[in-house]
């Protein structure tokens, strides 16, 4: 023991394929409460900006919208609405968990539903939006988001241009006059966790292009889409930001939000955090629990747990960690300021598959920590 802790907060992300991030703060707050009544436990989800960043996103209003899926299917997205402050999650729309693998279209897939929920925001009378972009179907460098919001991609013929980033070489006229008249006084802030370029080796086909079901004649085919796209829209705004680091982020969403929307880049982590009021928790905490499903080295760039850390190091507070894999060594983890570390696939057991039984085994961490930290 430690020493006694008043107050822990529980900022997890989400373990992808067994909890929430909120089902995963809900069951390490159980086990630190079970072991440890007399604690404050403040329960604070979080997410990078990418899938869960609307569920994060306490204390706002969930309003359901009807739009477009990546491959022109109907689903329905939700904004998180606090007054005139909207969350977008681009992949409640344009997700890459709504393609099952075997129907993953690359070329056609569009982020046409994005568009469709911020201008839902602007109907709403939002007048700030939060973007959170990541884990998408698309590759259209935010073409198909302009569409939702009324731009008028044309070819030749003066035809509208079809979905997905393979359609756009066939571009020849882009009047934008509709998207500015749309989001016309809105403000709007886009997280980012990646500081991708749009185009080359390190942009938005060659990195992310190939999960998404792209072969590597795809990847050129949307390389050279992308810089097509890039020309008109520096042709039309006079600004050229495909160089920008985070351009490249969810098929060049962030290209799309940056270039037409005027968005303000910020890490993801980092504006969740503010939005949140995660300062405000920390100024009277004595220990955080943050976590993921797997720490790893990618975890330490930019994702929610490195965030958490970050904030909370900087207030002083120490920081354990609960994750569904644990691919840091003990020297790793402990060198970037973690004060402990556990994996639910080293508590499950023999015989135990810790995917299956990820809310128990989170509860049991929740438990070590309170016995490591707390007084019992």
């Amino acid at each position: 023991m430690t020493g006694l802790v008043e107050h822990v907060v529980v900022a997890p992300d989400k373990f992808k394929g067994s909890l929430t991030a909120a089902e995963a703060a809900a069951r390490i707050a159980c086990g630190i409460s079970a072991a440890a009544p007399g604690t404050t436990v403040s329960v604070i989800p979080v997410a990078d900006g990418g899938e869960g960043t609307v569920p994060a996103a306490v204390g706002f209003d969930l309003v359901p919208v009807p739009a477009r899926g990546p491959s022109g299917q109907s689903v329905t997205g939700w904004l998180a609405v606090r007054d005139t402050v909207a969350v977008v999650e681009a992949a409640q729309v344009s997700g890459l968990q709504l393609v099952p693998p075997d129907e993953r279209q690359p070329l056609t897939a569009t982020s046409y539903g994005t568009g469709q929920l911020i201008a839902a925001a602007a109907d709403l009378g939002c007048r700030e939006v939060i973007l959170g972009l990541g884990g998408v179907a698309c590759t259209d460098g935010g073409a198909g988001l302009a569409q939702g919001l009324g731009a008028l991609l044309l070819d030749d013929r003066g035809h509208l241009l079809p979905p997905g980033g393979g359609a756009l070489p066939q571009l020849s006229q882009l009047d934008l006059e509709p998207l500015r008249a749309r989001i016309a006084g809105i403000t709007f802030t886009a997280a980012l966790d990646v500081d991708n370029p749009l185009l080359g080796p390190r942009g938005a086909a060659a990195v992310y292009g190939p999960q998404k079901g792209a072969s590597t004649s795809d990847v050129a085919q949307l390389d050279e889409a992308l810089t097509h796209w890039a020309d008109m829209v520096s042709g039309t705004t006079g600004t050229d930001l495909r160089a920008l680091p985070g351009a490249g982020a969810a098929g060049g969403l962030g290209f799309g939000v940056l270039s037409l929307l005027n968005a303000t880049a910020r890490p993801g982590i980092a504006l969740l955090l503010d939005l949140l009021g995660f300062a405000t928790a920390l100024s009277n905490a004595t220990l955080v629990v943050t976590g993921e499903g797997c720490l790893d080295q990618q975890t330490l760039h930019g994702k929610a747990p490195a965030g958490v850390l970050a904030a909370a190091t900087a207030a002083g507070v120490p920081v354990a960690a609960v994750a569904g894999r644990l691919e840091l060594t003990s020297a790793q983890w402990r060198e970037v300021g973690f004060a402990a570390a556990y994996a639910l696939s080293d508590l499950a057991g023999d015989g135990v598959d810790p995917m299956a039984k990820a809310g128990d085994l989170a509860e049991h961490a929740g438990g070590l920590i309170a016995e490591a930290f707390l007084r019992t």
